[in-house]
């Protein structure tokens, strides 16, 4: 019985903080259900370098979006300073952004540059992107200040 018990109050947990996040807006990359960085940790690329998968029972929101950790203590360092962590423009690609537009964000396609998380969308993407990556984040910078608010389906009209 108490397993059974123990079942119910993880899915009920599970949907409340699903259903906690289902009001991340436009500007983050996440998930119908609020899920961000598709459930990886965002403090291991800066902590163990390379991207490691969240524990779903170890999690915080921010900013209406649901971040999953790999430790107590990541989750931690998180909620201290999440700005820290976070990807920029959102978690959606990096090059994306520099051309304007929103497109997914690949969590096992980052690089970290001057402190800063930067995910983008393919191989092929990345690779383009790290041949001006100082050339591209200033586009980026410049152009999320006009793309932030905006849905990914309006800027490819």
């Amino acid at each position: 019985m108490n397993k059974v018990k123990a079942l119910i109050s993880g899915v009920a947990l599970s949907v409340a903080m699903a259903t906690s996040a289902l009001a991340a807006g436009v500007e983050i990359n996440a998930s119908s259900t609020g899920l961000a960085l598709q459930g990886y940790d965002p403090v291991a690329y800066f902590t163990v370098g390379e991207p490691t998968p969240g524990n779903w029972k170890i999690t915080a929101t921010h900013n209406d979006a649901l971040y999953r950790f790999a430790s107590e203590e990541n989750k931690a360092q998180f909620e201290k300073n999440p700005e820290a962590y976070l990807p920029e423009y959102g978690g959606y690609c990096a090059f994306g952004a520099a051309m304007g537009f929103k497109f997914d964000g690949d969590p096992t396609l980052w690089k970290i540059v001057d402190d800063k998380l930067y995910l983008n969308l393919a191989k092929d993407i990345q690779t383009r992107w790290e041949g001006d990556i100082p050339g591209f984040i200033e586009k980026a910078d410049t152009n999320w200040d006009d793309i932030a608010d905006k849905d990914p389906a309006a800027l490819q009209q």
